[in-house]
């Protein structure tokens, strides 16, 4: 990316806008991939694949969308792209989903999901660090809390549309997924669009940076471009820990129907409802995350463990509130958490910082899965000891974090 001068900012876009366009971004491409995600399965079943290959392609699908971004991270700050990698990351998604309706053989939709989320792994560490220049001027929580609501609205309303086409045409993937292509076009447009106002959007972290050092001294930080810092080690020591103890909204939802506590035709109403917790989570949190730092982390291992302590139990009303509280676990996880680690990581070194957050998300996510879902088959009370455990460990881990940052 070209410098401009320190105080010259991007052309005609102030950082707020910047970042409600890039939710507006955000938002249109969860319209297309979390639709067709929505009935991946069934999809996959009608060309006949079985329950082990619908498994195998949706975990290679989450595998590669967190385990590529440790190569895409580091790709993304040593060649300054950032703006390529997101508009590719972006384009491999939104041509891949309206595909899947019309390829008509077991292998290509194979390839195809799993293309979307390799489209996903091309594209968010560098997504994640052009919102994070325009974040130093808005406040780092409020902006990403801001971008995760509207990602939100996405998420919801492409579900939605797709379960709507299908009721119309008679369970036809073509047409739902089809439309998919309209908010896809959308997508690549907006980023184009944003990329000719604002090419360089690190101009509002260097005007941010200037404001403060008006203000008062400037950290060193030639050293720390280099590596990347203690703090952040253990800060995804401490989201490793607290990942590990969140049971997947799958466990959830399984135990919910096998005790026969909510019939399965309810289980995406109270999804749908767990995402409106996520967004107001999210904001509420980045905006606590401003004014007070990230002390107010600590509310995520106490939801954490509220999920297991709640959401297993045989009573219907706090079996449900457990999965809301779920929600409001994934709001801070999917916001707040990224806008440390925007705190935590000089920009030269920001990208990689979130390739390999990313990592560390993926492999305890996989780690919790299966220490979950296997106590949960042998025993809830030592399920929910076991995570309250690990949730306490958390506590340390983000205490020892902001030592390390002092």
């Amino acid at each position: 990316m070209g410098k401009r001068p320190v105080g010259s900012g991007p052309v005609g876009m102030g950082p707020w806008r910047f970042v409600l366009w890039f939710g507006t971004v955000s938002l249109l491409a969860d319209f297309v991939y979390e639709g067709a995600r929505s009935v991946t399965g069934p999809l996959l079943a009608s060309l006949g694949a079985s329950a082990l290959v619908v498994g195998v392609v949706t975990g290679a699908g989450e595998a590669a969308a967190l385990g590529l971004r440790l190569v895409s991270g580091p790709l993304a700050d040593r060649t300054r792209r950032f703006w390529g990698l997101a508009i590719a990351g972006y384009a491999l998604t939104v041509a891949s989903v309206p595909l899947l309706g019309v390829v008509g053989t077991l292998w290509a939709a194979c390839a195809l999901v799993i293309a979307e989320r390799v489209g996903k792994a091309v594209r968010s560490p560098a997504k994640d660090t052009l919102l994070s220049h325009a974040t130093a001027a808005t406040g780092r929580g409020r902006g990403f809390a801001v971008h995760e609501a509207m990602d939100q609205v996405g998420a919801l309303v492409g579900p939605l549309l797709v379960a709507g086409v299908l009721a119309l045409t008679g369970g036809d993937y073509g047409p739902a997924l089809g439309v998919l292509a309209l908010p896809g076009v959308a997508v690549l447009g907006v980023l184009f669009w944003l990329r000719a106002r604002v090419p360089d959007p690190e101009a509002y972290e260097r005007e941010a940076a200037a404001t403060a050092a008006a203000a008062g001294p400037a950290p060193e930080r030639g050293a720390a471009e280099a590596r990347l810092p203690r703090a952040f080690w253990s800060y995804a020591a401490f989201t490793a820990a607290t990942t590990t103890g969140l049971a997947t909204f799958g466990v959830l939802s399984f135990h919910l129907v096998q005790r026969h506590l909510l019939a399965s035709t309810w289980v995406p109403v109270l999804y749908a409802a767990a995402m409106a917790v996520d967004a107001v989570a999210a904001l509420a949190t980045g905006w606590l995350y401003d004014r007070h730092g990230p002390r107010v982390l600590i509310a995520l291992p106490v939801l954490t463990a509220g999920v297991a302590l709640l959401a297993f139990t045989d009573t219907l009303g706090i079996a449900v509130a457990g999965s809301l509280v779920w929600g409001a676990a994934m709001g801070i996880q999917e916001s707040t958490l990224r806008a440390t680690v925007a705190d935590l990581v000089p920009s030269g070194r920001r990208a990689t910082a979130y390739g390999l957050f990313a990592g560390v998300v993926g492999a305890a996510s996989l780690a919790g899965g299966a220490l979950i879902g296997g106590l949960y088959g042998y025993s809830i009370p030592v399920l929910i000891t076991v995570v309250v455990a690990v949730q306490v460990l958390a506590v340390v881990l983000l205490f020892a974090t902001r030592a390390s940052r002092r």
